[in-house]
């Protein structure tokens, strides 16, 4: 048995124990420990759910502490509901009022959480997504992340731990294995990995994991041989949920003409206060009434707005009043109110993300379902 191989072994093996202990704790039988709350794919997916949101709620923060703070609450958001991409539009001049009076200094050192609020929310949106075993390699130390590592974790199934297994894993190449033995790459496992494909060095890459390491985990000496695939395979072939990626676009037009996803989106729905009653496209519990919003779809995004609304996106984009359009709500193929009679004279972005995720949440288990 090669070095290391027997105490990892052991690892696993007492891990399994305490687990099957804590269920015969239980009066009923189920198992409460942490790991219940791990995703639990049941099959493939291939339908997408996405939101659309502006960078400007970033310039209306007044300090750093704020702007990381409300990134992080967008990314737990992202996680919570299982959403597939993020796009961060510019909706016009986002500048704050008051800005800090150290914007200048911060600019000239890298920081753009002043001079491109965009910027700085995809950069710290993209760094909690990546696994916590990559980001040293993958961000080095920039002003923008400062704070970041104080952030609540977003715990999704690609954040694994060098115990745990699953059949795919996020990694970086880190080289050359050799004359024409491919790319060495590190996910996070003692073990050393490569696969076949060469790939320049500082490269996120998704692996395969052959199917003995289900049952027992690689000693120190070994060499791990994974396939290479591509980000969305977890998700379209074994059903897991593997994070957002994140875009940006230059306008609100460009959310719909940039679309990565194969045709484009074909359910887009919008939120504002002056929307329809959101219960208007819904049944009593939760899902897609017949005739309102599409049960079949395949690729939905939810847009949001920031302080003025999604009427001052349309105001700043010349593509979209180009095309006649007067009204942006005629932009979308739903136009919805999230919490209509609200008590509150606003209703913050952040806040708007996770109302929305919430009430749309039975349409999207209504879709899986029907895979």
């Amino acid at each position: 048995m090669p070095h290391g191989a027997g105490s990892k072994k052991r690892k696993w093996e007492a891990q399994a124990q305490h687990i099957q202990q804590t269920k015969q704790s239980q009066p009923n039988g189920a198992d409460t420990s942490k790991p219940t709350a791990v995703f639990r794919p049941t099959k493939g997916r291939t339908h997408t759910l996405s939101i659309a949101l502006p960078g400007s709620i970033i310039a209306n923060c007044q300090t750093h502490d704020l702007k990381t703070s409300l990134c992080g609450a967008i990314a737990r958001a992202l996680a919570v509901f299982s959403v597939d991409e993020i796009v961060i539009f510019n909706d016009g001049p986002g500048a704050p009022t008051g800005a800090s009076p150290h914007a200048a200094s911060d600019a000239a050192s890298g920081y753009t959480g002043f001079s491109a609020p965009s910027s700085f929310l995809h950069h710290v949106l993209s760094y909690l997504e990546t696994p916590p075993y990559l980001r040293k390699t993958l961000f080095p130390m920039h002003p923008n992340l400062r704070t970041a590592g104080a952030l609540p974790s977003i715990d999704i199934p690609s954040h694994l731990k060098a115990h745990e297994y699953c059949p795919y894993r996020e990694g970086v190449t880190t080289g050359s294995a050799g004359m024409g033995q491919g790319t060495l790459v590190d996910c996070g496992l003692q073990a050393r990995v490569v696969i076949e494909d060469e790939v320049e060095a500082g490269t996120r890459v998704t692996v395969r994991l052959p199917k003995w390491m289900e049952f027992r985990a690689p000693g120190r000496s070994e060499e791990v041989r994974a396939e290479a695939v591509g980000p969305e395979t977890p998700r379209e072939e074994g059903g897991y949920y593997w994070g957002y990626a994140v875009r940006m676009a230059e306008s609100l037009s460009e959310v719909f003409t940039g679309a990565e996803v194969e045709e484009g989106y074909d359910v887009s729905v919008g939120t504002s206060e002056r929307g329809v009653d959101l219960r208007e496209l819904l049944g009593r519990g939760g899902g897609a009434e017949e005739g309102a919003l599409l049960k079949d779809w395949k690729h939905l995004i939810v847009v949001f707005g920031g302080v003025a609304g999604l009427e001052q996106a349309l105001a700043a984009d010349e593509e979209l009043k180009g095309t006649g359009v007067t009204d942006v709500k005629d932009v979308f193929d739903y136009w919805v109110n999230l919490v209509p009679g609200q008590g509150s004279r606003t209703i913050r972005t952040e806040e708007a993300v996770w109302l929305g995720l919430m009430g749309l949440r039975g349409v999207v288990v209504d879709r899986e379902r029907e895979d």
